[in-house]
């Protein structure tokens, strides 16, 4: 991936499907110490609650319906929508992706002020909305069987199997995202330990 040079924060990408692990390999990234983690997806979900910075705009373009009781988006229904239409999930990106961004600049400022070497992106859509790729000196992919997505999300979400799987058909294919990674971490069987492992290794290597 190409990135400013110059610029002696390193910007890496981390993704993967739902339920893949991406979460807990952001962590144990982070907690070695030399990498800013920045929940892309905790940015959005903060700026769509009541009376957060995407509010007015999303209830301007999409209409009232889309603001529940409490003044936040009204999320299932912006779900269903985003799924179906591709062109509203332009267009709700198009509302919520400026306040990531401006997010993901405080954190490489943070990152310089304290001598960081990196800021860890976490972005569940990175390859899909494809808006972060040539920013971005690495993309990291967390990768495990598509049977073993759906059990993860059903005990971790109580959802049931044809919601998840509407999910990971609405999400990049596997190899599409294995086809943007400059390293991928295959989370299939492993205990903790065993990612850890992994995750520090490639860590050492990329100087983190």
């Amino acid at each position: 991936m190409s990135a400013d040079s110059s610029n002696a924060v390193r910007q890496i990408g981390l993704t993967g499907g739902i339920g893949s692990g991406k979460t807990t390999v952001g962590k144990v990234l982070a907690a070695r110490g030399g990498a800013l983690l920045m929940d892309a997806d905790a940015v959005s979900r903060a700026s769509t609650t009541s009376h957060g910075e995407a509010i007015s705009a999303i209830a301007a373009q999409f209409g009232p319906q889309f603001i529940d009781a409490n003044g936040s988006m009204y999320r299932p229904v912006m779900r269903d929508l985003v799924f179906r239409d591709a062109n509203a999930r332009s267009k709700l990106e198009a509302i919520v992706h400026p306040i990531v961004q401006r997010e993901f600049q405080r954190c490489l400022q943070i990152a310089r002020a304290t001598h960081l070497s990196a800021v860890l992106l976490d972005v569940p859509l990175l390859v899909e909305s494809k808006r972060w790729l040539s920013s971005l000196d690495a993309i990291l992919v967390v990768d495990c069987l598509p049977e073993t997505q759906i059990s993860r999300v059903i005990l971790r979400n109580s959802m049931d199997r044809v919601q998840v799987r509407s999910i990971i058909a609405a999400q990049a294919s596997r190899a599409e995202r294995r086809a943007a990674a400059d390293a991928v971490f295959w989370n299939e069987g492993l205990a903790l330990s065993g990612l850890e492992s992994a995750v520090g290794e490639w860590g050492r290597a990329f100087g983190l």
